[in-house]
């Protein structure tokens, strides 16, 4: 079989970068995407370093004419993109009456016009090889949280992303499927902390006594179910939304 190339987007740090370094290790080439190539040259070094095959492409995934030059790039420089993770995403957190237009546009943006420019980017390689795999991320705030209105709104919207790309493309052998985090320690909970004004320690402690496995995620937990979800063997799991928060969320 031949190799597979994947696309990861926001893949510099976090989750994305996890995703990027886990799907290496699963035997893809990995178009490793962010703001800028240079963000991604770590996650690229990592990769190469196992033995794996990645190059780094820098691209505002909102705006339709770089995302078409990052998915161009990667299909001449690694090879036609089957999978897409479209992970990139930015918080603007703040209650309603505080919420400005700029705070709304940028994280309704980012998330939500990025994954679907991307996807109508990747999606004619996968429907031309009768084959592909497809995963947002969501979170367990589209269920609603307190002071994210903008990015409850944008992870809810994901899912209905994912259910109607699942219908759509779904006869072409291409999945379509989401991941909704919960707590996961990266650079983006850690800002959170400190906003709140705990230290990050103290931050994953008040939150693991709220989880009922009784610790907060680690970046592997999501990019391993990332990683079933892309293989081979998850081509008959299409349109489900997975939450990843170590108990049931409602």
């Amino acid at each position: 079989m031949p190799q597979r190339i994947a696309i990861v987007t926001g893949a510099a740090r976090g989750i994305g970068a996890g995703t990027a370094r886990r799907l290496a290790s699963d035997g893809m080439a990995v178009g490793v995407l962010d703001l800028s190539a240079g963000d991604g040259e770590q996650t690229v070094a990592d990769i190469e370093k196992a033995g794996g095959r990645a190059i780094a492409v820098g691209a505002d995934v909102s705006k339709a004419d770089q995302v078409q030059a990052a998915v161009e790039r990667v299909a001449a420089e690694l090879g036609e993109p089957t999978v897409l993770v479209n992970n990139a995403g930015v918080t603007r957190d703040n209650l309603l009456f505080k919420m400005t237009e700029a705070d709304w546009d940028t994280v309704l943006n980012v998330h939500l016009r990025g994954a679907f420019l991307m996807t109508r980017a990747v999606q004619k390689y996968m429907v031309d090889a009768k084959w592909g795999r497809i995963v947002n991320l969501s979170s367990v705030s589209a269920v609603g949280n307190r002071g994210q209105l903008n990015y409850s709104a944008a992870k809810a919207g994901m899912q209905g992303l994912t259910k109607t790309l699942a219908l759509e493309l779904g006869k072409f052998g291409v999945t379509a499927n989401a991941v909704a985090p919960g707590f996961i320690v990266t650079d983006m909970t850690a800002a959170t902390a400190a906003r709140l004004g705990m230290s990050f320690e103290d931050f994953q402690a008040a939150g693991a006594k709220s989880i009922p496995v009784q610790r907060v995620g680690q970046v592997e937990d999501v990019a391993a179910a990332i990683s079933f979800l892309v293989s081979e063997e998850a081509g008959f799991v299409s349109g489900q939304v997975l939450y990843i928060a170590g108990g049931p969320v409602s």
